[in-house]
């Protein structure tokens, strides 16, 4: 049909030209964010450079001399970040940890012979179980975050099949395991890790991030046993597992609970470590370490972050969370009704300090320790003699025994999984549709890129 001049007519846009024109718009948008991005990354380690070559008072020539060195770092990082990364260049050693959505492994860069751990990411599940914000949320945060309290992130590129993040190893294990293999922590050991999970809590708050999914799954110890932070798929929006409705259909399920009530602690933290792996790898999770106000869709702050912690400090001391029950919808009644259920079993001594600091993390969000900053929380009598400012520097309270850079004895054991298996092409179904969401995914951090061949000093022969 011929248009005469001067009449338009508009047609409705179709969904997949709607998606096509959302896709060119997001790669637009992410190809200059990614410029200046670069652009400020590449100035800000310049400036490091400068004040660093200063503050050890170097001669002109020598700084000539690092200043065409970190020249070269900078040109060869261009390069290198040319060059695509993929499941190619890494070699899988071994399954090091399984959860709903994917599994991590230890794995090995071919040309460098960095051990590093992978989280693989079925993209599938991602979308299904509407994870895609989490996901993102959590690649956001591993590139901001650069300090010492966070696990760091080197890579992350995806496939058809996979979304991959690259993460520093730490050979410690997890605060989980720790804690299933040991009865019960000293007020001692308890105060260490508890000091080192506040700075590590603080750390991420000054960044703008809420974390929402503090429990000892997520607190990792690195070589010399001291505490980082992982898993940031909670920060933006909430897993479904961890909304209300989830737990609410109480209905349904009467409490099941009686025996466990009637149980001493010793069965108690016996019958919690059976059935506390099964939780950790479900989807359904548990809602044992999440403050009452993030299940109440009323708005809460940072201060949840406090509250997990103050959860995670009970099961150190008394061997068992404070609302642990048979089944996830009773914890969760528990943690509602916390007034009541926030006990402390008699047989179990705890020092006033200890119960002292607990109360105060663990009470409505407004009389919560921590609402007027984290100093408050360091200033408890709990944390007297900690010496905050050098607390990474000194021995652990446990120390962390490690035989070669790929030690993984500190780790479960899994079976092997067809995780990484490629898929005939008649069963390989079709994500490229939905790719867009994964989109600028990818990312590969300096450090990673230009320190070939390097391996930290404390994992050298000879030095473990």
């Amino acid at each position: 049909m011929a248009m005469t001049a001067g009449t338009a007519t508009s047609f409705p846009m179709s969904n997949h030209t709607r998606e096509r024109v959302t896709v060119a718009k997001l790669t637009l948008e992410n190809f200059y964010s990614n410029l200046i991005l670069q652009h400020e990354e590449r100035e800000t380690r310049q400036k490091k450079l400068e004040v660093a070559m200063e503050e050890e008072g170097l001669a002109d020539e020598e700084k000539k001399l690092r200043r065409s060195q970190h020249a070269r770092k900078e040109t060869e990082f261009l390069r290198l970040k040319r060059t695509r990364l993929g499941l190619d260049d890494f070699e899988s050693l071994k399954v090091i940890g399984r959860g709903a959505f994917g599994e991590v492994r230890l794995v090995q860069k071919k040309d460098t012979g960095h051990i590093y751990a992978m989280k693989i990411l079925r993209k599938a599940d991602m979308l299904e179980k509407e994870q895609v914000a989490h996901i993102r949320a959590e690649r956001d945060i591993l590139v901001e975050a650069d300090g010492a309290w966070v696990v760091k992130m080197f890579y992350s590129f995806q496939d058809k099949r996979n979304l991959y993040l690259i993460m520093e190893f730490l050979p410690g294990g997890d605060m989980m395991t720790l804690l299933m293999k040991k009865d019960t922590l000293t007020e001692e050991e308890t105060q260490f890790y508890i000091s080192e999970t506040v700075l590590a809590i603080d750390a991420i708050h000054q960044l703008g991030f809420i974390h929402r999914d503090i429990k000892p799954d997520n607190l990792l110890l690195d070589a010399k046993g001291h505490v980082k932070l992982s898993d940031f798929g909670l920060c933006t929006g909430l897993k479904k597992a961890h909304r209300t409705e989830f737990y609410r259909n109480l209905t349904h399920n009467p409490p099941s609970d009686f025996s466990f009530q009637n149980m001493n602690s010793k069965r108690k933290a016996e019958t919690w470590k059976k059935n506390r792996r099964q939780l950790a790898y479900s989807t359904v999770g548990t809602p044992d370490y999440i403050a009452p106000e993030v299940f109440m869709q009323t708005g809460y702050n940072k201060l949840c972050d406090w509250w997990s912690l103050g959860v995670i400090m009970y099961e150190m001391l008394i061997g068992y969370p404070p609302f642990c029950s048979e089944t996830p919808q009773e914890t969760y009644r528990k943690v509602m009704n916390w007034k009541e259920t926030l006990v402390f079993p008699p047989e179990v001594p705890i020092s006033e300090k200890a119960k002292d600091l607990i109360l105060r993390f663990c009470i409505d969000s407004e009389n919560r320790i921590g609402s007027t900053g984290v100093e408050e929380i360091k200033d408890h009598p709990f944390f007297e003699g900690v010496d905050w400012g050098h607390i990474r520097e000194r021995p652990a309270a446990i120390p962390i025994e490690i035989k070669s850079i790929d030690d993984t004895s500190n780790f479960d054991e899994f079976p092997e999984s067809d995780i990484l298996q490629p898929v005939p092409n008649t069963t390989e179904p079709d994500y490229k549709s939905k790719d867009w969401v994964f989109l600028n995914y990818t990312y590969k951090r300096f450090e990673g890129l230009t320190q070939r061949g390097s391996i930290p000093s404390y994992m050298k022969a000879g030095k473990l």
